[in-house]
């Protein structure tokens, strides 16, 4: 009896200690992206009643910050030396500008352009001058990660930048939730008292560390307390307690969905379908524990978006053996079909097997990462006829496209064009049609004078997402902007780019 009471108590405590914060959570601004969840939020500092409003100073708008402080907008996982941009790529830039491109960017853009946007978000660039929110753009940065389900990519730069206040630790703890850091998100909120848990986290992180009778008391203080919503009241009984619920309706998954509901519905074995949630979802469904099915959606997804390696997908096609036909068992049949080909060295079986991967590829939006993995190992087989014109463009689409240009014997006309652009002919000229004849002209004429202004304005970065936004609609996009988009690559040094977005615009 004595121990419940103090248990009771604790348990009052710990509630009375967190209804400030979750008063000041539900004030808390909503975040850029909509499953984010809200499992921490900023505590509001209060002011007593005798002391004075205080009153906004007028004058030009400036930023304070300790000498020797790195901002965060400054962090970046990808030195200098490994992008080729300038330190200043984004000083002369307007940090709201830089988040909107990257907020706008198509999920289904050519893979140059996703390559080249994954890249400015995780470079290492002095800030903007002109910020007014020194931490604008690094959140942009994030954000735009977390959409394109780059989660490794963010949480490494998170924990580089450091995220110890409420708005990077609510990220951080949402990465960690869907990529398996769970017990570390809530060893790192137990031990960091600046962050304000709500109590949802803090229930789900008392039962990780194995305190189920706290967590069991707190949950029923707070449902008395008109702390916990009816939906995540059912979310949490259930998984502190999924015996009791055991014949009944599972709870109904939340809209959004947020990584926490994600973890408490994956706890109690009735983990939600990832294919209709944000691509940063998908990631969970790469664990072993996974069926073979759902892991090669997932991975599918994110080499789409170019932020899982392709030989991550090769690995789970060639896992085991279709068990059905039509979708990924097709694909996963014809890519192992055609590795078991080049595996033997069998020009006649890879003839064999080629088309329908190629096909099967394309239909998947996955063309280029199949290029990725095979172009080279394709070029260096000794193919005829059309199975041989099909590997010379896989090879073109692949990195090694300077060394398949080099061997290549083309005997179409778009071939030799894609050729001579691998080998920088550019003066080529091209065969007849509206993309090639801009593709051409991307690579031989002047690049747009607005785009060269804000390069020269230490708006490279800026440049550069402006420059991708135009190629949107990939090769129907309007002649005149994949020009300018092509003509702006190459003007700026940026000839890999240009030469690869031109193939992939031609040949994809």
């Amino acid at each position: 009896m004595r121990g419940d009471r103090r248990l009771a108590c604790a348990g009052l405590a710990l509630i009375a200690g967190l209804l400030p914060m979750a008063v000041a959570a539900q004030g808390a601004p909503e975040s850029a992206i909509p499953w984010l969840s809200d499992s921490l939020a900023a505590p509001q500092a209060s002011s007593t009643m005798d002391e004075p409003v205080a009153v906004p100073l007028t004058g030009p708008e400036v930023t304070v910050m300790p000498l020797g402080q790195t901002r965060r907008d400054a962090v970046g996982l990808l030195s200098t030396r490994l992008t080729g941009l300038p330190r200043d790529a984004v000083a002369g830039s307007d940090p709201e500008r830089i988040a909107d491109l990257i907020q706008t960017l198509p999920g289904d853009a050519i893979p140059a352009m996703q390559d080249l946007a994954l890249m400015l978000m995780l470079a290492e660039l002095d800030p903007p001058r002109a910020a007014g929110d020194t931490d604008r753009l690094f959140f942009a940065r994030i954000d735009g990660l977390l959409r394109f389900g780059a989660l490794d990519q963010a949480q490494a730069l998170l924990e580089r930048a450091g995220a110890t206040d409420p708005e990077a630790f609510r990220r951080w703890w949402d990465t960690s939730l869907l990529t398996g850091f769970d017990t570390r998100a809530c060893d790192a909120m137990t031990a960091n008292p600046g962050v304000a848990p709500t109590l949802p986290a803090r229930i789900f992180c008392l039962s990780r560390s194995g305190d189920w009778a706290a967590a069991a008391l707190t949950l029923d203080t707070g449902r008395a307390l008109g702390m916990i919503t009816d939906e995540e009241d059912a979310l949490l009984a259930n998984f502190l307690d999924p015996e009791l619920f055991e014949g009944l309706p599972p709870p109904v998954p939340p809209r959004p969905m947020t990584p926490l509901a994600f973890r408490l519905l994956d706890g109690i074995g009735e983990t939600p379908p990832t294919l209709d949630l944000p691509l940063a979802f998908a990631v969970a469904d790469l664990r072993p524990t996974t069926g073979w099915k759902s892991q090669i959606e997932a991975a599918e997804r994110l080499v789409r978006a170019r932020a899982l390696d392709p030989n991550r997908l090769l690995a789970l096609y060639t896992e085991g053996r279709p068990s059905a036909s039509g979708g990924v068992w097709d694909r996963a049949a014809s890519i192992q079909k055609l590795d078991t080909a080049l595996i033997a060295g069998d020009p006649v079986a890879v003839a064999s097997a080629l088309p329908q991967a190629v096909a099967r590829m394309r239909e998947a939006g996955l063309l280029v990462p199949f290029a990725d993995l095979y172009g080279e190992r394709l070029s260096q087989v000794r193919l005829n006829g059309s199975a041989a014109d099909l590997a010379l463009r896989v090879g073109l689409l692949s990195p090694a496209y300077k060394r398949v240009a080099r061997d290549a014997s083309p005997t179409l006309p778009r071939d030799a064009f894609a050729v001579a652009i691998a080998q920088d002919d550019f003066a080529a000229p091209p065969p007849p049609g509206n993309l090639m004849q801009a593709i051409s002209d991307g690579l031989t004429g002047p690049a747009p004078d607005r785009l060269t202004r804000m390069a020269q304005g230490e708006r490279l970065a800026e440049a550069l997402l402006e420059a991708a936004s135009l190629l949107s609609g990939g090769a129907q996009a309007d002649p005149q902007d994949i020009a300018d988009a092509l003509a702006f690559f190459r003007s700026v040094g940026l000839l890999d780019v240009a030469r690869r977005t031109a193939l992939q615009l031609l040949l994809a």
